[in-house]
């Protein structure tokens, strides 16, 4: 079976991205780009991003989570921490993140280290899910193999009898990451394939090297 994509084309003309129209640090421009990208309309979830990490296995992995929230620290998801990504940072902190906004032509690309959050920030964000995703955390266990989907309804249901009427607590395995970067690449798209690609990178721990690379 096979099926040729060749003729797949489009061609990128809604915006433009020039070193003078950008700030000094990236996390400015990410936060612009963001909400531009949620005022613009047409992708139903603006802080979805691939995350991609090296398993113990030697092979990367990518799958999307969804941000809950960036500073200037960098970016936040929460997970849980015996997953399969969640051995695979344990044991290799580097990872890359990607963003990819087709209404507005843009892709973000991230290069950073993941650390887990302070518990207390784990437990705040915990407190605000919902309660049918608290006990879908407590029921799952993630990455692992299960017999049958049964198993996993039967769990969620044996938990919203046992907390029925009281606080669902965080479990100790599940929290959040803060991805530090080292390198946020901005992609902009443009006509003729001449995309525009202004990426910055720390050096020496503090300051921000804007470059504008080829597409």
């Amino acid at each position: 079976m096979q099926k040729d994509l060749s003729h797949y084309r489009k061609s990128y003309e809604k915006r433009e991205l020039s070193e003078d129209s950008t700030p000094a640090g990236p996390m400015e421009l990410f936060r612009t780009w963001f909400y531009e990208v949620e005022k613009a309309g047409g992708v139903e979830e603006a802080n979805a991003m691939t995350v991609s990490t090296i398993g113990p296995d030697g092979y990367p992995k990518s799958r999307v989570v969804l941000l809950k929230r960036f500073t200037h620290e960098g970016f936040v998801f929460y997970t849980n921490y015996h997953s399969e990504k969640g051995k695979a940072i344990a044991a290799n902190p580097k990872v890359c993140l990607s963003f990819f906004w087709p209404n507005t032509e843009r892709q973000v690309i991230v290069k950073g280290t993941a650390g887990k959050l302070a518990e207390n920030l784990s437990d705040g964000y915990f407190e605000s899910r919902p309660e049918g995703s608290k006990l879908g955390a407590l029921a799952s266990p993630q990455s692992q193999v299960v017999a049958s989907r049964e198993v996993l309804e039967k769990a969620l249901k044996d938990l919203e009898a046992e907390y029925k009427g009281k606080e669902i607590p965080r479990p100790e395995h599940w929290g959040g990451y803060l991805v530090s970067p080292v390198s946020v690449e901005f992609w902009q798209g443009r006509p003729n394939r001449l995309h525009d690609r202004i990426r910055y990178t720390l050096e020496n721990g503090v300051d921000w090297k804007k470059e504008r690379l080829a597409p």
